[in-house]
């Protein structure tokens, strides 16, 4: 369950233990450019018992892989031990129209931050000469030669704290699917994954650290068990506006990596006028253009006979865990609709 950086933080928080109790496993807090996922995250150690809590995501970039490391050890020993990282690229429009740091290498970066933190979490002094990061930084890069490799002081609560990789390119899917525990599309429908996604899971899975366990695939979508035509249309809607708003206006016109993505599935004619459209500040008829069939293939939305056969489909796809934003019309409906997904997943 992803919970919102940009209003109701509180009060959801306030009302966890019900999701608790109803049994959500994992609550999910996204980074844009709005507060910190770091402040919020250890907002809900201190308030939840037994749900793991989640970056979703850091991006590779505004902080150190150090400081990405101490993050997660500091996470994870508030919250005994039930943390998750997860870190990605984000994107150029964040990364250097907010942070002001070039966006280069985003797959390299990112693999080399993973390795870091771990080294880190098992207590080794940090010695790294890679591509993008020296520790100690020498005075060929820039360093004043002073720098020593250090090793965190406290002791991790885990050697091996479990990270998510957030992305949608094959090339990330298979460095995923090789090198990380999880591994978080921003989209996944479900009847075409094979095809998009399925190559390139198998790519990296075929060089996999067997320590690392099976991938945890996590699909994100949106849940509404609903009772009349005008709730699932109230619902839908709430997921047309979600989807039009990442496919027009998460990035410019030719570089948006979910157009490109709802392209892959089948939808390019439709992406792009979508984007067309959003981009030309006509937002309602960007929702309005959002194809029917993408909106209910992303979703749980409907009786409760038509959300069982979509989380079969999910998991007859390979996803492990379903990430899910509720767009029911209130707490006591939403909280309800996680106990009917519980009991129908088994």
């Amino acid at each position: 369950m992803p919970l919102s950086y940009s209003g109701g933080f509180k009060e959801t928080v306030g009302r966890i233990r019900e999701y608790e109790a109803v049994g959500v496993d994992v609550l999910f807090v996204p980074e844009a450019y709005s507060f910190d996922a770091v402040s919020l995250l250890g907002f809900l150690a201190a308030s939840t018992e037994r749900i793991t809590i989640a970056s979703s995501i850091l991006n590779v970039y505004s902080r150190t892989p150090a400081l990405i490391a101490m993050t997660a050890a500091g996470l994870d020993h508030v919250s005994e031990g039930r943390f998750m990282l997860g870190i990605g690229a984000s994107g150029p429009q964040v990364v250097e129209g907010f942070h002001g740091v070039p966006y280069r290498a985003p797959l390299g970066r990112a693999l080399e931050v993973t390795r870091i933190c771990r080294m880190l979490w098992r207590r080794e002094a940090l010695q790294h000469d890679g591509e993008h990061f020296q520790l100690p930084l020498g005075p060929q890069r820039g360093g004043s030669g002073l720098g020593k490799p250090l090793k965190i002081i406290n002791r991790p609560v885990r050697e091996r704290i479990p990270i998510m990789l957030g992305g949608i390119g094959d090339r990330a899917v298979a460095m995923a699917a090789e090198h990380f525990e999880a591994w978080q599309p921003m989209f996944f429908l479900p009847e075409v994954a094979d095809p998009v996604f399925g190559p390139h899971l198998r790519e990296g899975s075929a060089r996999r650290d067997p320590t690392l366990g099976p991938l945890d695939v996590i699909a994100q979508s949106y849940l509404a068990v609903v009772e009349t035509g005008e709730e699932e249309h109230a619902a839908l809607r709430q997921v047309r506006e979600h989807l039009a708003l990442y496919i027009g206006g998460m990035g410019a016109r030719g570089k948006n990596f979910y157009t490109t993505l709802v392209s892959r599935f089948g939808f390019a004619d439709e992406a792009s006028r979508v984007q067309e459209l959003y981009l030309a500040g006509r937002r309602e008829e960007a929702i309005d253009a959002v194809p029917e069939a993408l909106v209910r293939g992303l979703s749980l939305i409907g009786n409760p006979e038509r959300v069982a056969e979509r989380i079969h489909a999910f998991s007859r796809a390979g996803v492990t865990t379903l990430n899910l934003r509720p767009v029911a019309p209130d707490h006591t409906r939403q909280v309800h609709d996680f106990a009917i997904v519980r009991k129908l997943a088994g």
